[in-house]
């Protein structure tokens, strides 16, 4: 791997994999539904993602998509409370053009009004989708209730007030507020050179004076402390569905934290496959769910580890008391030693086995730069896996299951008091 940064303060980062003939290209910007303060900007991060597709001072939508179609190669973005990525993926010859494509969203789209018009409506329907899905939705109303009003509590979709109100002007502004050199991170992996790769990079963004040396000084998110006003609290959507959604969880461990390599194996061995002690407990023992698992999420100075299961709702109840013993029973005996050896593989081995295309090492990389500032090697990682004790993992589970839980509930439920009781 290798690192440049401009006097711009932009970012490059590269992998060579000479056994491919690929190369993904992503360029990551240092914003999400996160930074969306204001109510009338919720959603203006992820509707921004859609606007930069619409056209830019060269290239129509059409000529967006149909230049990286035309050599077989795809092209994509994403929005997550913390970044904006933007990626191309390509045979390693189209090089220059995909990094040319990427490269011309982020310094010359347009945002046109009646392209914001449009896009509104899209939007719009993807709100309505989301509503429409409650195994989705449930995640939702889980940090809306674990964070509050805050804005990692609110939705990356916006609301449909935010959107339907939100204008060009502002949008646009905001663009060019957050996509600014020092706040972006170009990632390339694949069969490439580092040198070629700064290159192609400096000649595509230094279009009208977008690598400048910046005035202004970085926007950089700040790490304050962050408040979870919803622990001990239940978030209830009550909706006439065959299946109801649980999600329980509690209080985890920032992106920074060094115990986040035991919080993988705990969440592994708690709710990480097939042989975990929630499927163990709630589906192979009982057969209360068809799906359950636990996940952890990692913010800037904050976090959380989740256990969700759909089941019939008459049985809801008792998939919320199971997850509760779990927890509590890992919290005071912790893992056993098969548990964490099981973890630890299951762990590393899907670290390797997803760095198997030059778009997951892309990502990787890109998103280690962006938010960590630094990119651990493999070997790195792995010892910093191995190197986790049972007693870590205990003394992690201890931390985080005797501090009080957030539920969230979505189905035929007029009233959360029984499930408070089972949480008590």
């Amino acid at each position: 791997m290798a690192k440049t940064t401009l006097p711009s303060g932009l970012r490059i980062v590269t992998e060579e994999v000479n056994t491919v003939r690929s190369a993904a290209v992503g360029i990551w910007a240092n914003v999400g539904s996160r930074d969306e303060s204001k109510d009338s900007v919720a959603g203006a991060s992820h509707f921004l993602e859609h606007l930069l597709f619409k056209g830019t001072k060269t290239r129509s939508a059409l000529e967006i998509s149909s230049t990286i179609e035309a050599v077989g190669g795809e092209m994509n973005a994403f929005t997550t409370q913390e970044y904006t990525c933007f990626y191309a993926r390509v045979i390693d010859s189209d090089l220059e053009l995909a990094v040319d494509v990427v490269s011309d969203l982020i310094t010359s789209s347009l945002v046109k009004s009646e392209d914001v018009d449009g896009e509104r409506n899209v939007v719009l329907s993807e709100i309505a989708v989301r509503d429409e899905d409650p195994s989705d939705y449930i995640h939702e109303l889980y940090l809306s209730t674990y964070y509050g009003n805050s804005p990692l509590g609110k939705s990356i979709l916006g609301t449909v007030e935010s959107i339907t109100d939100m204008s060009r002007a502002s949008v646009f502004n905001y663009y060019k507020k957050h996509y600014r050199p020092e706040e972006l991170v170009v990632s390339v992996a694949g069969n490439v050179k580092h040198k070629k790769v700064v290159k192609l990079v400096e000649q595509a963004l230094s279009k009208d004076g977008f690598l400048d040396v910046p005035d202004a000084q970085s926007d950089t998110r700040p790490a304050t402390p962050v408040k979870t006003p919803g622990l001990g609290k239940v978030g209830l959507i009550d909706r006439r569905t065959e299946q109801a959604h649980v999600l329980y969880g509690f209080p985890g461990v920032s992106r920074t934290d060094k115990r986040r390599f035991a919080l993988a194996i705990l969440s592994s061995a708690v709710g990480g496959g097939m042989s975990s002690r929630l499927f163990q407990e709630i589906r192979e023992k009982r057969g209360l769910a068809y799906t359950t698992y636990a996940y952890g999420q990692q913010f800037a100075g904050t976090g959380t580890l989740a256990f969700y299961a759909g089941s019939k709702p008459e049985k809801a109840e008792e998939v919320l008391k199971l997850m509760r013993e779990v927890s509590q029973s890992v919290a005071e005996h912790g893992l056993t030693l098969d548990e964490i050896k099981r973890a630890k593989g299951a762990v590393t081995g899907s670290l390797v086995l997803g760095q198997e295309d030059t778009g997951s090492r892309m990502t990787r990389i890109g998103k280690s730069e962006l938010v960590y500032g630094e990119i651990m090697s493999f070997d790195e990682i792995l010892r910093a896996v191995n190197a986790v004790t049972a007693e870590d993992v205990h003394e992690l589970a201890r931390d985080l299951f005797n501090q009080d839980a957030t539920l969230a509930l979505v189905g035929p439920f007029r009233s959360t008091s029984r499930f408070e009781k089972a949480m008590a």
